[in-house]
C-alpha cells in the first residue's frame, strides 16, 4: 500500500524539479525548499529524498534513498515529460517545430516596456510591497510576482529574487481556465457544443450511464465522475497525473457517483477529459494543440512565453501544467474584460464570459473560473469561494499555493499574484487585502 504513494511523490518531484530548472530557470535547491519541503506529509520524507539534475541531458531524477526512482526530461517546446518506457516520437525531438509553427500576428498593443514597471503612486506602491511582506513565523506567503493592469497598461509590478518579467511561472489550476478558453474557441468555430453528449470514446454507447455527460458538466465540475481531488498523493487525481500514461482515459473510465449535473465536486479529472477533447478536435497530436493554442489564443492576446506540458499520448495536462510569465497570465485575464473581444477581433463566443462567470448550482464556481457571487468556504478544499473584498463581478483563475489571475471588469482591472504559500487558505486573505488596497489606491480612475 505504501509503494504507490511513494511512486507518486517521486514522479511528481521529478516532473516539477525538471520544469523548475529548464522551463522556469529557477534554482532547484531553493525551489525544493520553498515549493516542496513544506508540503503536508513531506516532513517525513524530506530527509530521504535524493534528486539529481542532469543539465546536459536536461533531465531530473528523484528517488527515496535510491528506491522508487523516477525520471523526467525536458523537451524544447513541450516542457517536461515523465519517462515511462518509450518516449513518444513527437515529444522527444520536435522542439524546433514546436517553437516556430502555429504563430499569428499579435493584435494587442504593448502593455508595458521592457523594464519592470514601478508604481508611481505611493499608495499603489505600498499595496504591492505589502503583498510581499512576510509574517514573523510560518507559514510564509512567499509571493513571487505581482502585476497590476489598469485600462490596458501595467501600472505596477514586482518580482521576488530569482523571478522576473521573463520567468515562466507554473499556474497549477490556473491552467483549467485556459482550457475553458480553448473550449470556447472551438465552440465559436462550431466544432464543439457544450450541451450535447461530450465526444468521449469511453462513453460513446448510449446505454453507458456516462453517455449524457456534456462539456458543460465537465467545465462546471458536475460530471458526477468518481475521481476525487484532495491534493493528496493517495487520491485518484494524483494517480492520474503522476502514474498514468493516458491521463484522460483513466479519468473517463471512472464510474459515476452522482447524476451528471446534480452535484458539484472539484476534480482535475474533468479538465483532463476536456484537454483530450481539445487535442482530438484540432488534429490529435501535441503539436496540433500547440499550433492551435498559439494561433487562436496565445498570439492574438499577446501571450508570447507559454509552455504547455503533455502526457504520453499528446494530451495537454490542462488541469495543472501550464507555465507563462506573470505578464502573459495578465494578458490572458484581459481577454475577459470585453466579452472575449480583443481589438475588435472576437476570440471567444459572444456571451462566453458571462457563461464562464455564471455560478454552478449553489457554488461560487462557474465554467472554468471562480466567481465572487457567494460567501463561505469550498467543501474539502478549505478556501473561500470569493476573493475577499473584491467586487461581485470579479472572476478569477486560481491555482495551488496561491496562483491568482483576478479579473474585475467593472474596474477595468486585472491583478495577478503568484507565490508559494502553504497556508491553509493559500493566502486568499492576503490576496484579498491586495485587491482591496489596489482598488483604493487607483481611486476614481479604477471606476
Amino acid at each position: 500500500m505504501i509503494a504507490r504513494p511513494i511512486e507518486i511523490v517521486t514522479s511528481f518531484l521529478s516532473r516539477e524539479l525538471c520544469s523548475a530548472v529548464f522551463v522556469s530557470h529557477l534554482d532547484p535547491k531553493q525551489d525544493y525548499a520553498e515549493r516542496h519541503a513544506p508540503r503536508p506529509g513531506m516532513a517525513w520524507l524530506n530527509w530521504a529524498v535524493r534528486y539529481d539534475i542532469d543539465r546536459s541531458r536536461k533531465e531530473a531524477t528523484v528517488s527515496i534513498l535510491g528506491f522508487f526512482q523516477r525520471r523526467a526530461a525536458y523537451r524544447e517546446g513541450f516542457g517536461t515529460i515523465t519517462i515511462r518506457g518509450r518516449v513518444p516520437a513527437e515529444l522527444s525531438f520536435a522542439g524546433e517545430d514546436a517553437s516556430v509553427e502555429g504563430r499569428c500576428e499579435c493584435i494587442v498593443p504593448e502593455i508595458a516596456g521592457p523594464a519592470v514597471v514601478e508604481a508611481s503612486d505611493p499608495l499603489l506602491r505600498e499595496s504591492i510591497d505589502q503583498a510581499f511582506a512576510e509574517p514573523r513565523r510560518p507559514p510564509f506567503r512567499r509571493t513571487k510576482a505581482v502585476v497590476v493592469i489598469h485600462e490596458g497598461r501595467v501600472v505596477a509590478e514586482r518580482y521576488a529574487p530569482g523571478f522576473g518579467i521573463h520567468t515562466r511561472i507554473l499556474g497549477y489550476s490556473d491552467a483549467k481556465s485556459v482550457v475553458s478558453a480553448l473550449i470556447g474557441v472551438l465552440v465559436r468555430q462550431g466544432r464543439l457544443s457544450i450541451d450535447t453528449p461530450a465526444p468521449v470514446p469511453e462513453w460513446a454507447n448510449p446505454a453507458d450511464s456516462r453517455h449524457g455527460i456534456t462539456i458543460d458538466h465537465l467545465l462546471r465540475m458536475t460530471s458526477g465522475l468518481s475521481i476525487s481531488d484532495s491534493n493528496s498523493p493517495v487520491d485518484r487525481v494524483a494517480r492520474m497525473i503522476f502514474l498514468e500514461r493516458d491521463m484522460a482515459r483513466y479519468a473517463a473510465t471512472c464510474r459515476l457517483c452522482a447524476v451528471p449535473g446534480n452535484e458539484w465536486e472539484y476534480s482535475s479529472g474533468n479538465t483532463m477529459i476536456l484537454s483530450r477533447i481539445v487535442r482530438d478536435s484540432v488534429g490529435g497530436r501535441a503539436i496540433d494543440v500547440l499550433r492551435f493554442a498559439r494561433r487562436e489564443l496565445f498570439q492574438p492576446v499577446g501571450m508570447r512565453d507559454v509552455t504547455i506540458e503533455f502526457d504520453a499520448t499528446g494530451s495537454p495536462i490542462g488541469s495543472t501544467y501550464l507555465y507563462a510569465t506573470a505578464r502573459d497570465w495578465a494578458r490572458f485575464g484581459m481577454l475577459y474584460l470585453d466579452d472575449g473581444v480583443v481589438q475588435g477581433r472576437r476570440i471567444l463566443p459572444e456571451g462566453w464570459v458571462r457563461y464562464s462567470s455564471m455560478p454552478t448550482l449553489n457554488t461560487g464556481y462557474g465554467a472554468g473560473f471562480w466567481t465572487n457571487r457567494i460567501q463561505g468556504e469550498v467543501p474539502k478544499l478549505h478556501i473561500p469561494w470569493s476573493i475577499p473584498g473584491a467586487p461581485e463581478d470579479t472572476i478569477s483563475a486560481r491555482g495551488n499555493m496561491g496562483q491568482f489571475v483576478i479579473v474585475i471588469p467593472s474596474k477595468r482591472l486585472v491583478i495577478v499574484r503568484f507565490g508559494l504559500s502553504h497556508s491553509r487558505d493559500m493566502d486568499h486573505s492576503g490576496v484579498g487585502d491586495l485587491v482591496t488596497s489596489v482598488i483604493a489606491a487607483l481611486g476614481n480612475t479604477a471606476r
